[in-house]
């Protein structure tokens, strides 16, 4: 087992990272409160794992109540939301009972909002049950529920006690989810690690193939890297943003087609493509470096091509996006593979030469 330490002015949490840790309650107990927990979890996950949890809790003399919510990014909404406070208040859940989120990025964002809410602030611990969330959404406390018109758009920066990044539970993956997963993976090397980026081009097929060493050195190196950004920035003021690489153009393309419709992942992958071409287009990446990340991208089992939105459609949602100031648009861009900025000076001909171009589906 690996742990990393995140250090924030008023917070610090471990990250634990190997395999089998699921029901290592000792893991668990120091950020309990007091002994008892409410899983929050959903259909998908609670016939695989969440006996498992429930008992290892139980035996060590702590209170289960279980609240299993439909699966899907879809079901990221206020509905949903009140199901979890229905629970709580229903089994006269403390201020202190702990909320753990077992399960996907979408079950790790509502239920950190739930525990930002409830009582005004309940402890949560993060179970991460996919790739994409033990690399990313699981660290560093951006919680948050959808809005039709932008994803991501309702929520409270609260951090959770711990981390528990458990490797086994990757073994069910789907190969879908895994790959959704490889692109919040990608962007760690391309915004800030470009050795990192090279690693991942030697290793994406040992990756693919869920090589047990690979996963969990690729899960270690960003951790690492977001649990220091997010220690120089926990409120996502400054650099933070870098670490929405992809998703001005991902999130769009979400809410354009109805959330669901594409994996969060997959639509990363294929905003980061168009983040590449816009920084092309600015004369920042060669033609050789945007087909680089392409291949990569295309290796990892994710789309190139973002969906046809049209230039309208695709300003409505982008303006809708965290990172617009006075009403400007500002983007996640590349300087050079590996080094990522924040600018505001894509012009009107340049988006629509990249929304129109070859990296949109026709």
């Amino acid at each position: 087992m690996i742990t990393l330490d995140l250090t924030l002015p008023d917070a610090h949490y471990p990250i634990h990272i190997g395999r089998h840790l699921l029901a290592q309650v000792d893991l668990l107990k120091p950020h309990l409160p007091i002994p008892s927990v409410a899983i929050v979890t959903n259909t998908t996950i609670a016939p695989l794992y969440l006996e498992l949890l429930e008992q290892a809790l139980r035996s060590a003399g702590v209170a289960c109540r279980s609240i299993v919510l439909p699966d899907g990014e879809s079901y990221k909404t206020w509905d949903t939301l009140n199901l979890i406070f229905d629970a709580l208040l229903a089994g006269n859940c403390e201020r202190k009972t702990t909320l753990i989120a077992l399960g996907g990025g979408v079950i790790g964002d509502m239920t950190g909002f739930a525990a930002a809410c409830y009582q005004r602030g309940a402890p949560f611990i993060q179970i991460p049950t996919t790739l994409l969330a033990q690399v990313d959404s699981s660290v560093g406390g951006k919680t948050a529920i959808n809005h039709p018109l932008g994803k991501n758009m309702i929520g409270a920066f609260y951090q959770p006690r711990a981390v528990i990044a458990d490797m086994a539970l990757l073994d069910t993956l789907p190969d879908r989810e895994l790959s959704a997963g490889l692109a919040e993976v990608i962007k760690y090397g391309l915004l800030g690690d470009a050795a990192f980026l090279g690693w991942l081009e030697s290793h994406i097929e040992q990756l693919r193939a869920r090589d047990p060493d690979s996963l969990q050195y690729a899960v270690k190196r960003c951790c690492e890297m977001k649990a220091d950004i997010v220690g120089q920035d926990e409120k996502e003021s400054g650099v933070r943003a870098l670490l929405n690489l992809g998703h001005t153009f991902g999130h769009a393309i979400e809410a354009g087609l109805g959330y669901g419709e594409w994996l969060h992942g997959e639509a990363v992958a294929a905003g980061m493509v168009l983040a590449a071409a816009t920084s092309h287009e600015l004369g920042w990446l060669s033609e050789a470096d945007v087909e680089r990340v392409v291949r990569l991208i295309e290796r990892a089992g994710l789309p190139v091509k973002a969906p046809n939105l049209g230039p309208a459609e695709w300003l409505r949602h982008m303006g809708h996006d965290k990172k617009v100031e006075q009403g400007k648009l500002r983007f996640v861009l590349l300087k050079q593979l590996g080094q990522a900025v924040i600018s505001s000076d894509v012009g009107p001909e340049i988006l629509q030469r990249v929304l129109t171009g070859g990296h949109i589906t026709a």
